[in-house]
């Protein structure tokens, strides 16, 4: 098994821990630029119409670039409330959703000032669910080309999909509007429980 590095993202999706799960070492890029359509402070869902995001409101200042590190969340918006009900909306239904509802809950209740901190504790949290321990260390600086460790930060990108489907599984509304591919963590959670993390072992990444 190799080290990986990638970026700590909000409620990753199954790509990431795809790859997280078969590996030695996580290592988190913690000094890069804040980027606008990323993982960084989004998410996607199953809701009842089909593929939802849900986006965390971040303060932008007048700066050209801002570390990811120094970015706060704009908490005038009462997005935690909506990302709740709109969890709610879309899960309730699901076979583990009750499951795992008094470990997640917390998190849209307690306020964080920076988006990298709460990204961490959603990260926490997603483990401790799926009972996965995984050696993690940070960066300290930025380094555009890195050796001796496999980068996957590109999978950040929102806009982009690189990667061939999963296996599927099932999902809520699926007869409506069939299989959809490399949602949020929650998704394969509140679906398959605890074979979730069996489902995640199974998978490989490749690259399109």
């Amino acid at each position: 098994m190799e080290n990986i590095l990638i970026h700590p993202t909000y409620f990753p999706n199954i790509s990431h821990f795809v790859a997280m799960v078969d590996t030695d070492e996580v290592v988190f890029e913690m000094d890069d630029n804040f980027l606008k359509q990323t993982y960084r402070n989004r998410t996607y869902i199953y809701a009842a119409n089909g593929k939802l995001a849900l986006n965390i409101p971040v303060i932008h200042t007048q700066k050209n670039r801002q570390k990811y590190k120094d970015v706060k969340i704009f908490n005038e918006e009462k997005w935690q409330d909506h990302h709740w009900k709109s969890l709610l909306s879309a899960y309730r239904t699901s076979p583990f959703f009750e499951y795992y509802e008094d470990e997640l809950q917390p998190l849209f209740q307690k306020k964080n000032n920076y988006i990298l901190d709460f990204n961490f504790n959603c990260f926490e949290t997603v483990c401790d669910c799926l009972q996965l321990e995984l050696n993690t260390s940070k960066t300290t600086i930025y380094q555009k080309e890195v050796e001796g460790i496999d980068d996957y930060r590109y999978l950040v990108d929102a806009k982009k999909d690189y990667l061939k489907p999963f296996e599927m599984y099932n999902q809520v509304f699926q007869e409506k509007h069939g299989f959809i591919n490399n949602l949020s963590i929650l998704d394969l959670l509140f679906n398959e429980g605890p074979n979730a993390l069996n489902y995640l072992e199974s998978q490989t990444l490749s690259p399109l």
